[in-house]
Protein backbone atom coordinates (compact mmCIF):
# COMPACT_ATOMS: atom_id res chain seq x y z
CA UNK A 1 0.00 0.00 0.00
CA UNK A 2 1.32 3.44 -0.97
CA UNK A 3 1.19 5.98 1.82
CA UNK A 4 -0.58 9.21 0.92
CA UNK A 5 1.58 12.25 1.45
CA UNK A 6 0.49 15.78 2.26
CA UNK A 7 1.48 18.60 -0.06
CA UNK A 8 2.43 22.04 1.25
CA UNK A 9 2.27 24.96 -1.18
CA UNK A 10 4.34 27.88 0.07
CA UNK A 11 5.63 31.28 -1.06
CA UNK A 12 9.05 30.35 -2.40
CA UNK A 13 10.58 33.82 -2.07
CA UNK A 14 9.43 34.46 1.51
CA UNK A 15 12.14 33.98 4.14
CA UNK A 16 9.57 33.13 6.83
CA UNK A 17 7.91 30.55 4.58
CA UNK A 18 11.26 29.02 3.66
CA UNK A 19 12.16 28.86 7.35
CA UNK A 20 8.91 27.03 8.07
CA UNK A 21 9.64 24.56 5.26
CA UNK A 22 13.11 23.93 6.75
CA UNK A 23 11.50 23.44 10.18
CA UNK A 24 9.09 20.85 8.78
CA UNK A 25 11.78 19.07 6.74
CA UNK A 26 13.93 18.54 9.83
CA UNK A 27 11.01 17.09 11.81
CA UNK A 28 9.25 15.05 9.12
CA UNK A 29 10.45 11.70 10.42
CA UNK A 30 7.79 9.70 8.58
CA UNK A 31 8.36 11.34 5.16
CA UNK A 32 4.78 12.60 5.17
CA UNK A 33 5.18 15.98 3.45
CA UNK A 34 5.94 17.12 -0.06
CA UNK A 35 6.47 20.75 -1.04
CA UNK A 36 5.87 23.05 -3.96
CA UNK A 37 6.49 26.76 -4.36
CA UNK A 38 3.34 28.78 -5.07
CA UNK A 39 5.27 30.36 -7.94
CA UNK A 40 5.54 26.99 -9.75
CA UNK A 41 3.34 25.45 -12.43
CA UNK A 42 2.74 22.45 -10.17
CA UNK A 43 1.24 24.67 -7.47
CA UNK A 44 -0.80 26.58 -10.02
CA UNK A 45 -2.34 23.30 -11.19
CA UNK A 46 -3.11 22.25 -7.61
CA UNK A 47 -4.72 25.63 -6.89
CA UNK A 48 -6.91 25.26 -9.99
CA UNK A 49 -7.82 21.69 -9.04
CA UNK A 50 -9.11 22.86 -5.64
CA UNK A 51 -10.63 26.09 -6.98
CA UNK A 52 -8.31 28.30 -4.93
CA UNK A 53 -7.04 31.69 -6.03
CA UNK A 54 -3.35 32.32 -6.64
CA UNK A 55 -2.72 34.03 -3.32
CA UNK A 56 0.78 34.43 -1.92
CA UNK A 57 -0.67 35.57 1.41
CA UNK A 58 -1.27 32.00 2.53
CA UNK A 59 0.17 28.58 2.26
CA UNK A 60 -1.96 25.63 1.31
CA UNK A 61 -1.93 22.14 2.75
CA UNK A 62 -3.50 19.41 0.65
CA UNK A 63 -4.13 16.04 2.26
CA UNK A 64 -6.64 13.28 1.55
CA UNK A 65 -8.15 15.26 -1.34
CA UNK A 66 -8.90 18.29 0.84
CA UNK A 67 -7.20 21.67 0.67
CA UNK A 68 -6.69 23.77 3.78
CA UNK A 69 -5.48 27.37 3.93
CA UNK A 70 -4.25 29.91 6.45
CA UNK A 71 -4.46 28.93 10.13
CA UNK A 72 -6.34 25.72 9.36
CA UNK A 73 -3.48 24.60 7.11
CA UNK A 74 -0.87 25.46 9.73
CA UNK A 75 -2.68 23.58 12.48
CA UNK A 76 -3.20 20.50 10.30
CA UNK A 77 0.49 20.48 9.40
CA UNK A 78 1.35 20.47 13.11
CA UNK A 79 -1.10 17.62 13.64
CA UNK A 80 0.43 15.55 10.86
CA UNK A 81 3.99 16.40 11.88
CA UNK A 82 3.44 14.21 14.91
CA UNK A 83 5.31 14.17 18.18
CA UNK A 84 4.49 16.91 20.62
CA UNK A 85 3.78 19.27 17.71
CA UNK A 86 0.41 17.60 17.21
CA UNK A 87 -0.73 19.08 20.53
CA UNK A 88 -0.91 22.48 18.81
CA UNK A 89 -3.78 21.10 16.77
CA UNK A 90 -5.93 21.63 19.86
CA UNK A 91 -6.04 25.31 18.81
CA UNK A 92 -8.43 24.24 16.05
CA UNK A 93 -11.20 24.74 18.64
CA UNK A 94 -10.59 28.49 18.35
CA UNK A 95 -13.00 29.64 15.64
CA UNK A 96 -11.48 30.40 12.25
CA UNK A 97 -12.84 33.97 12.35
CA UNK A 98 -10.57 34.54 15.37
CA UNK A 99 -7.52 32.59 14.13
CA UNK A 100 -7.29 33.87 10.57
CA UNK A 101 -6.98 37.61 11.35
CA UNK A 102 -3.80 36.82 13.31
CA UNK A 103 -2.55 34.69 10.42
CA UNK A 104 -3.41 37.48 7.94
CA UNK A 105 -1.53 40.08 10.01
CA UNK A 106 1.62 37.94 10.04
CA UNK A 107 1.27 37.15 6.31
CA UNK A 108 0.83 40.83 5.46
CA UNK A 109 4.01 41.80 7.33
CA UNK A 110 6.23 38.77 6.65
CA UNK A 111 8.40 40.42 3.98
CA UNK A 112 8.94 43.48 6.16
CA UNK A 113 9.81 41.42 9.25
CA UNK A 114 11.69 38.47 7.72
CA UNK A 115 12.74 39.64 4.27
CA UNK A 116 12.33 38.28 0.78
CA UNK A 117 14.56 36.39 -1.66
CA UNK A 118 14.99 37.23 -5.30
CA UNK A 119 14.25 33.66 -6.30
CA UNK A 120 12.86 30.46 -4.83
CA UNK A 121 15.11 28.37 -2.62
CA UNK A 122 16.79 25.26 -3.95
CA UNK A 123 16.38 22.24 -1.68
CA UNK A 124 19.40 20.47 -0.28
CA UNK A 125 20.15 17.20 -2.11
CA UNK A 126 18.87 15.02 0.74
CA UNK A 127 15.47 16.76 0.55
CA UNK A 128 15.15 17.08 -3.22
CA UNK A 129 12.78 14.07 -3.44
CA UNK A 130 10.28 15.96 -1.25
CA UNK A 131 9.88 18.83 -3.74
CA UNK A 132 7.45 18.48 -6.62
CA UNK A 133 9.12 21.02 -8.90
Amino acid sequence: MVKERGIILFDGVCNLCNGIVQFILKRDQHDHFQFSSLQSNTSQNVLKQYHLSHNLETFVYVYQNKAFTKSSAALRVFRDLGGLWKLLYALIIVPKFMRDPIYNWIAKNRYKWFGKRNECMLPRPEYKHKFLD
